[in-house]
């Protein structure tokens, strides 16, 4: 039984046809070199630019906020106060999940993925058009907040869309090699926001007003031109397969149903009642993919948030709160052009690193790279500080290339094993929400305890806190299942029932 899909963004096919190849319920062609190749670029480009957009907030927050928008505070509190409304964008991840989720699992993963870049672009641009405190006074740091929190709610959409596209069109053999590049986005949009800062400080001068005052605006202006080249981009793919597919299984439940309610006695008779019951047992559920999500795979979404804590605490506490202490007088007291340069040189061993735990991850399973990159990262957290303490460019350079690469060995897989944790009535929400909700404890609370920590324990606090987090993500990913080699819903045979949900979770 062929059926008439529309995919999100497009034009209904004709029977037996459609934008990805899905001409029945059950039936795909694999996708061409052709099409691979655009979704790698769309996945890797649109995770850059909008990556790109968000941690220039974080470099700014580190180099330039507490100055600019918190000058009344003084140098200590104004750094807490800028990495508060640093979090500001990881309690608005969640919400953006949410938000994108249900959309993208309702309408289609292109449609949500253009949206989170424009909202992204939208917020990024005016960003670097707010006047500072002592032109507005405290408008302006209302106004910083209140852009964070789009950039947040749009970064929450983008990485579960991003690991979807490449996710939902990868080879099941190299779908860990594949899962890699909306990855990828996090060391390329990295590496760009330190180059952009690194040019402005060398145009505008290293520590010189011109900079604090229109030098450190450039990189968010600047993200206008990527985002209409990220845009051109994804503009150009299609759905993706098990979109589609789902999508023409609830077309086909939704007719069944017809033509029972039409059936003599609308249904009701035996033979009626029979169908009823085989149509309820095989239509998609109509209710939001949230409530389901929580309602089958509740205990997934929970222990993969577990997984994130200590990514998110790695990365931005190396990205944001190492890069402040470097640069800070009271600190290491380097040069903002020498942090800059090294923070570009770790984006490049985190890149590398990435691509090669997403192959590894094809030979030896999702969940053991997790867990070295966990276990080695739980052990290397007490060293960071005692080496960064060494008070040299060469130390700090080792440490942040350490951080990012036992960070990079459990980030690489994850891009196809959140994906492959889920079904795909939700998949868009559930791996959104694991991935986010992890944002909040990692992202957002950890550097704000880490500001606090240091000035009361200094760098073993920190070291410890970030241990703690390293033991909670081992023994979430020990918890969960192994899902290499396993085949997604629209890469088994038509016989398979695409709509059976897993048994309601018990947690």
């Amino acid at each position: 039984m062929t059926t008439t899909v529309t995919p999100a963004g497009g034009a209904a096919s004709p029977p037996g046809a459609s934008a990805t190849g899905t001409s029945a319920v059950g039936s795909t062609r694999k996708p061409t070199p052709r099409e691979l190749r655009r979704v790698r670029a769309a996945s890797f480009a649109g995770t850059t630019i909008e990556f790109y957009d968000f941690f220039i907030y974080g470099t700014a927050a580190a180099l330039v906020f507490p100055t600019v928008f918190f000058p009344a505070l003084g140098s200590g509190a104004a750094l807490v106060a800028s990495f508060a409304t640093f979090g500001v964008g990881f309690v608005a991840r969640p919400v953006g999940s949410i938000f994108f989720g249900h959309f993208g699992d309702r309408i289609g993963r292109k449609q949500s993925l253009i949206s989170t870049l424009l909202i992204m672009g939208v917020a990024t641009v005016l960003m670097g058009l707010i006047p500072p405190s002592d032109q507005i006074g405290i408008a302006a740091p209302i106004i910083l907040v209140t852009l964070r929190f789009l950039q947040g709610f749009a970064v929450g959409g983008e990485w579960a869309g991003a690991a979807l596209l490449t996710a939902e069109y990868a080879p099941k053999d190299k779908r860990g090699l594949y899962g890699a590049f909306p990855q990828l986005g996090t060391p390329a949009g990295m590496f760009l926001a330190n180059a952009t800062f690194l040019v402005s400080a060398l145009v505008a001068g290293d520590s010189s007003e011109a900079f604090l005052s229109y030098g450190w605006r450039i990189p968010f202006v600047a993200s206008a031109l990527l985002i209409a080249i990220g845009l051109w981009v994804r503009l150009s793919i299609a759905e993706t397969p098990a979109f589609v597919q789902a999508q023409a299984a609830a077309e086909e439940a939704r007719r069944r149903d017809a033509e029972i309610a039409a059936a003599p006695g609308g249904g009701k008779g035996a033979q009626g009642v029979e169908g009823a019951d085989s149509a309820d047992e095989a239509r998609p559920r109509e209710r939001s993919p949230f409530i389901d999500v929580f309602r089958f795979q509740a205990r997934e979404v929970l222990l993969a948030s577990g997984c994130l804590v200590m990514l998110f605490a790695f990365f931005h506490t190396s990205t944001s709160f190492l890069t402040s202490y470097a640069s800070d007088p009271e600190g290491i007291g380097l040069p903002r052009t020498v942090v800059l340069s090294i923070n570009m040189l770790a984006a490049v061993v985190l890149g590398v690193t990435v691509v090669l735990a997403g192959w590894l991850s094809d030979r030896f399973g999702r969940r053991r790279l997790l867990i070295f990159g966990f276990a080695t990262g739980t052990v290397w957290a007490l060293f960071i500080f005692p080496v960064i303490s060494i008070g040299t460019g060469a130390a700090f350079a080792l440490a942040q290339c350490l951080t990012l690469l036992f960070y990079a060995c459990a980030y690489g897989p994850l891009g196809s094993y959140l994906p492959e944790l889920f079904k795909p009535r939700y998949r868009y929400t559930g791996a959104g929400l694991g991935y986010n909700i992890g944002g909040i404890m990692g992202g957002g609370i950890v550097p704000i305890l880490a500001s606090a920590i240091s000035a009361s324990y200094g760098g073993t606090g920190i070291g410890l806190l970030l241990s703690a987090t390293g033991v909670i993500s081992l023994v979430c990913a020990w918890l969960l299942r192994e899902t290499r080699g396993q085949a997604l819903d629209h890469e088994e045979p038509a016989e398979t029932p695409l709509t059976k949900e897993p048994a309601p979770a018990g947690v």
